[in-house]
């Protein structure tokens, strides 16, 4: 005790600074107190990634991709309430859409054995049963309200499900992932299933409700899910297979409406080379600082 008191008094009365995290406060130092060592910790730019132009093009292919797939269903809504598709017609398109689904996961996924694939076609048969049990009451749902109070909230969904929708994920989690669609993901999906439900209340018959409903939460649900296995599978056979879906709406809807071709257009080339471009070149100004004052962050992932 008297050695700490003289060294103490030959210091001019004042404790040696320490650096320690739980301690309260030292004697003769106030709290935010730091010496001539705390800077030396410091990091600037540790985390900021460094993107190639080229790959953040590619990665953008799945948002144009999925715009086209959404731009696809309201063309489908839009024929069907103008009475240009027919119900046995839309049927024929959900079977053949439910038959291409399933031969490309089957193509492209390694882990689905026979005992899955009967679990998954027994939970659609579940599914189509379901639905068209509960067509007469979707037939019946929004009777009361006008086409333009409908149009308006569905196009308000539709904006919120591309708005929270994973572009790089999927919404049914396929064979052998570990991580479940995140919440965004799902209040995506429900505002899709809802504009799905507004449009179908308002077709002529049960059976066009039926086949509607089918229709877009087969797109909705399954879309994803697919797209995510051919890209998982093959990154070029994703693009090809883009390329050939964004060609094919695109032609569509030239036929369709030379406006909204330009629009759509416009819309894929904005996403796909200027919003990267504009991504690459705010990169020089970011500036991220880490040091000895920053909070710990957990390194482990819930997966279930």
């Amino acid at each position: 005790m008297e050695r700490e008191a003289k060294k103490s008094s030959g210091n001019g009365g004042k404790h040696k600074w320490r650096k320690v995290a739980y301690g309260g406060m030292q004697p003769g130092y106030d709290d935010n107190y730091t010496d001539d060592s705390f800077l030396e910790g410091m990091v600037m730019n540790a985390n900021v990634v460094k993107r190639d132009l080229f790959k953040v093009m590619l990665d953008s292919v799945s948002i144009s991709q999925y715009l086209c797939i959404a731009a696809l269903v309201v063309i489908v809504w839009i024929k069907t309430l103008h009475s240009v598709i027919d119900e046995i017609s839309l049927l024929s398109l959900d079977a053949g859409l439910l038959g291409l689904g399933f031969l490309i996961i089957l193509l492209t996924t390694s882990q689905l054995s026979f005992h899955l694939f009967l679990h998954y076609l027994m939970k659609i048969s579940f599914f189509i049963s379901g639905l068209y049990i509960l067509a007469p009451v979707y037939h019946t749902l929004t009777r009361s309200i006008s086409s333009d109070s409908i149009w308006a909230l569905s196009v308000s969904l539709l904006l919120i499900h591309l708005f929270l929708h994973d572009f790089s994920g999927y919404t049914i989690r396929p064979p052998g992932a570990k991580n479940n669609p995140t919440l965004a993901s799902n209040i995506s999906l429900n505002a899709s299933i809802i504009a799905s439900v507004l449009i179908a209340s308002r077709l002529p018959s049960r059976l066009h409700v039926f086949a509607l409903m089918l229709f877009s939460l087969q797109v909705f649900l399954f879309a994803p899910l697919v797209t995510f296995c051919i890209k998982k599978y093959s990154f070029w056979l994703h693009l090809w297979f883009s390329f050939i879906l964004m060609s094919m709406t695109l032609c569509i809807i030239f036929v369709m409406h030379r406006m909204l071709f330009v629009l759509l257009l416009a819309l894929i080339v904005f996403i796909s080379i200027v919003c990267p471009y504009w991504l690459i070149q705010i990169q020089e100004y970011k500036f991220e600082i880490n040091g000895p004052w920053d909070e710990a962050k957990l390194c482990f992932e819930i997966t279930e």
